[in-house]
């Protein structure tokens, strides 16, 4: 059984039961360790190896446990760390690349109260919150609400409002934000770098939880949200001096069986100017489901290129959950 080992927050950061009107302490219960360990053979496995750890939270008594997809993704393998200091089985029930949620389902009695679910629309900027890994007060951070923004991730990911948390936690995979009421607002998802008057501040991004009741019932019953699944390139793509650029592609995927290059520049997704990253994977998204061909104009090699993908669906390429 693999071992999780989460750094400690330094006491000055750390949450104190007192200045919240909520049970801290209760709450935390419901923050897990969960552990992941993936076939070599896995079509993440190069990116995002094949040992994992990081958190998840109870979110029902019947040993649901929500996290950040990542961590369990062609996972054969779970581990959840409890509250209580026991280490359970688990098994992954979905995945939902869209949000980015994952849900498992623990293999065992947990016999732990499961946190309540809040709303992440009513935060406010400045709001003070908990970002809580595994580890009870000493893997949480008090943190607070510094953005509520679009984001997109080079992955062909994009959120409409992610939620951005300060001071990081530097074991942000699958953390729980915990929200003024103390419920479930989000999950964290990654430890992000920006420039704020000449220095430099470290932020969290965090899946906001409002995304996870339209989709829950589906991932709990079919491991997936219940709707056509999107074009999937297999391109990673970033910005650069207002360009989007092809940074890598996955091995085998359709970006990359199409010829698709690193430092391609992208210039239009079927005709439609390309300007900025979440434009140019909403631009794909735009054209149908999985499977439809994508036309891309391209600066490649010194000249413009006009370039077919046939489209993807991802978890045609993702090794299905193993059961225990």
């Amino acid at each position: 059984m693999p071992t999780q080992i989460n750094p400690q927050i330094p006491d000055s950061m750390q949450p104190r039961a007192g200045d919240y009107d909520y049970d801290l302490d209760r709450a935390m219960q419901a923050v897990v360790g969960v552990t992941a360990v993936v076939p070599d053979d896995a079509f993440t496995a190069d990116i995002l190896g094949t040992q994992r750890s990081g958190s998840g939270v109870l979110i029902r008594n019947d040993g649901i446990v929500l996290t950040i997809g990542y961590l369990v993704t062609e996972a054969e393998t779970v581990w959840i760390g409890l509250s209580d200091g026991r280490t359970v089985p688990g098994h992954v029930l979905g995945y939902d690349q869209t949000t980015g949620f994952g849900l498992v389902q623990a293999l065992a009695r947990v016999d732990l109260p499961a946190i309540g679910i809040g709303q992440s629309a009513s935060l406010r900027l400045g709001d003070d919150v908990v970002l809580a890994a595994a580890g009870g007060r000493s893997g949480a951070i008090a943190a607070r609400i510094i953005g509520k923004q679009e984001f997109a991730g080079y992955w062909e990911y994009v959120l409409d409002e992610a939620i951005f948390t300060a001071p990081a936690h530097p074991s942000w995979g699958g953390a729980a934000l915990i929200g003024p009421a103390g419920d479930l607002v989000g999950i964290g998802s990654l430890r992000l770098e920006q420039s704020s008057e000449g220095a430099d501040e470290h932020l969290n991004m965090v899946v906001p939880i409002d995304l996870l009741e339209p989709i829950l019932d589906d991932l709990l019953t079919v491991g997936r949200p219940n709707r056509p699944p999107r074009p999937w390139l297999g391109i990673y793509a970033v910005e650069v001096d207002d360009n989007v650029v092809v940074a890598g592609t996955a091995s085998g995927a359709p970006a990359d069986a199409a010829g698709l290059k690193n430092g391609d520049i992208i210039l239009a997704v079927d005709g439609a100017e390309v300007t900025d990253l979440a434009g140019f994977f909403r631009n794909i998204w735009a054209l149908g489901a999985a499977g439809t061909e994508v036309p891309l104009t391209v600066f490649q090699e010194g000249r413009t290129a006009d370039i077919r993908v046939t489209s993807g669906d991802r978890s045609d390429f993702l090794k299905s959950p193993s059961m225990h």
